[in-house]
């Protein structure tokens, strides 16, 4: 687990963020990591292979040949 140290808060916001954290009964320190958790990895985030699954439903599917490129590349050379 990460330790992160939080400078200069004003003491208005550390006595707001005790007072949320006694109503929700609550450490303040672990209100403070509910708050970030939720700011930072939203419960309704888009994720992205959902997204296209349902895109992919809505046109009933879309069959699309690739062919994949089989060149072979060389090592860069830093010298």
């Amino acid at each position: 687990m990460s330790v992160v140290t939080v400078r200069n808060l004003p003491e208005e916001t550390h006595r707001a963020l005790k007072a949320r954290a006694a109503q929700n009964h609550r450490s303040t320190e672990a209100e403070i990591r509910f708050i970030l958790e939720n700011a930072v990895r939203p419960k309704h985030r888009v994720l992205l292979g959902t997204l296209l699954t349902e895109i992919g439903s809505e046109v009933e599917g879309v069959d699309i040949e690739i062919e994949r490129d089989q060149t072979t590349s060389e090592p860069m050379d830093f010298e």
